[in-house]
């Protein structure tokens, strides 16, 4: 059978074992740009405002999801908001077990529409609730590279 050749039916699908040598290069495209920017240069955090659908998108995007509009808008968002939801993670990417487990949560921002996932830090699994607030913690100014790493977690705040 081709690799073009159409299947007619299911069970004529065949596995490939092995490996393939494929290399992707990510790139943030031109909202995450000033996104990524802003926090490395200034040290803030932006969306995109969409006047049809009242939505801030962040991280910021370029069209809206609900309504398809252009956003050109970008407003700065807080580092500071709330914990929508967490995972305790013990695997990592490597499919290792990690020595210590790393907290992620879903966080949404004060001023801001959609959420953000990022690593929680300074806090222990007992400590880590829906809602309670969180702020960013950013790498010194002279360190930042202009990536998500930039922003090295979200820790508990007394707000």
């Amino acid at each position: 059978m081709a690799l073009k050749e159409r299947l007619n039916k299911n069970i004529e699908a065949k596995a490939w074992y092995g490996e393939l040598p494929v290399e992707s290069l990510y790139t943030v495209g031109i909202a995450g740009e000033k996104f990524f920017r802003a926090i490395k240069d200034q040290g803030i955090f932006l969306g995109t405002k969409c006047h049809n659908c009242d939505m801030v998108y962040v991280p910021p995007k370029i069209y809206c999801e609900r309504c398809l509009g252009k956003l050109d808008e970008y407003i700065e968002v807080a580092q500071c908001g709330s914990l929508e939801s967490f995972t305790c993670v013990h695997i990592g990417l490597d499919g290792r077990k990690l020595e210590e487990p790393i907290f992620i949560g879903l966080i949404r921002l004060d001023g801001a529409s959609t959420c953000l996932v990022h690593k929680l830090g300074e806090i222990t699994v007992e400590e880590l609730c829906m809602g309670m607030r969180v702020c960013a913690e950013l790498k010194p100014k002279a360190k930042r590279e202009g990536g998500i790493n930039d922003i090295l977690y979200f820790k508990p705040t007394k707000e």
